[in-house]
């Protein structure tokens, strides 16, 4: 039988992105400080710039940890060193060079951090890649932020040692890195990939997309202990997608979908649950195993699709924008509340 739903991995890679949430909250702070303090007007409007992208940043953060399926905290060790740098930056010990030194130290540890959970993802399944995709963005836009600070850096060193203004021809050199890096990723640091405002199909697509593609690992795995992971994942993502609906979606579309349509999904879904309780208690290296996971994926697939035409076509002909965007946020918030609670 599945003696536990946790996976080492999965953990592990949710305790770096909750690490990388922390981190982005610091970046951010930091900023707002940087602006009340800047006397250089130049600097000044590239620090409100970054402090724009951060804070949409921390958006997609927040959208691909939820995605990811697994709430995680920092490290003891992770939460320490940021309060230390925190306290840093709040006090006079340091200069304003020496504060914004360490802040591209940091945006070069996010920038890390983001390529290693890219890196981890390969190696876990392709459900975690397809979750944490949006990170692309924010690793390249930290990338670009590096090469901004350095000509910031630039500015206020020559500053503090002479207390003379540097060559202002070093942002042109700055400008043409930037440019680079935004060639290098085919445009990716001027798209918008702020996930905050998807409506309601979208979110739910993506859970669906994901499930599929958990149900293909499970399929194409002969791996007991692989098996065993990719069913924990669709477990959790399944058990929390189908409450954050029954709390937030099924309410809200029931007036204009219908009671017995509605009452349908409601029922699919208690099916699910029982399936799901009863393939937690077999064997992962069992025949019955795979054969009730085809079972599970049937009744999946056939609530995907009804939800997927008539309730999806009934929320667009009944909700404006703003209110499909708001119940997404809504959802999202659901399934994050449920994704902490232990057991899940």
């Amino acid at each position: 039988m599945v003696t536990t739903l946790t996976d080492a991995k999965r953990e592990a890679i949710a305790e770096k992105l909750a690490e990388m949430r922390a981190l982005q909250n610091l970046l951010i702070a930091n900023e707002q400080r940087f602006i009340q303090e800047c006397n250089n007007d130049e600097i000044r409007d590239r620090l409100r710039n970054m402090l724009e992208d951060d804070q949409k940043n921390l958006g997609v953060l927040e959208t691909v940890i939820t995605q990811y399926g697994i709430q995680g905290k920092p490290s003891n060790v992770a939460q320490k060193s940021m309060q230390e740098i925190e306290g840093l930056m709040k006090g006079s010990e340091l200069s304003f060079f020496k504060k914004v030194a360490q802040h591209e130290l940091l945006k070069h540890m996010q920038v890390m951090s983001g390529l290693i959970v890219h890196k981890a993802a390969q190696k876990v399944g392709a459900d975690v890649e397809a979750a944490i995709t949006p990170l692309n963005t924010v690793n390249f836009e930290n990338r670009a932020h590096q090469e901004q600070l350095k000509g910031v850096l630039e500015v206020l060193g020559v500053l503090e040692l002479t207390g003379m203004e540097a060559d202002q021809g070093l942002w042109a050199r700055v400008q043409d890195a930037v440019a680079a890096l935004t060639g290098v990723a085919g445009s990716v640091v001027t798209q918008s990939s702020d996930k905050s405002d998807m409506n309601i199909q979208d979110v739910i697509r993506m859970d669906h997309q994901k499930a599929n593609m958990l149900f293909m690992e499970i399929e194409q795995s002969q791996d007991p202990q692989k098996i065993q992971e990719y069913f924990g994942q669709l477990y959790k993502d399944l058990s929390v997608h189908a409450l954050a609906e029954e709390q937030v979606v099924y309410p809200a579309v029931r007036p204009f979908y219908g009671a017995s349509d509605t009452q349908e999904l409601y029922d699919e879904q208690s099916q699910m649950k029982v399936l799901l309780d009863e393939i937690k208690a077999l064997s992962p290296a069992s025949s019955e195993f795979k054969s009730k996971v085809k079972q599970l994926k049937d009744i999946v697939m056939d609530h995907v699709r009804q939800e997927e035409s008539t309730m999806f076509a009934a929320i667009r002909n009944n909700c404006n924008a703003q209110q499909s965007e708001q119940l997404a946020t809504q959802f999202k918030e659901a399934k994050k509340q449920l994704q902490m609670k232990v057991g899940v």
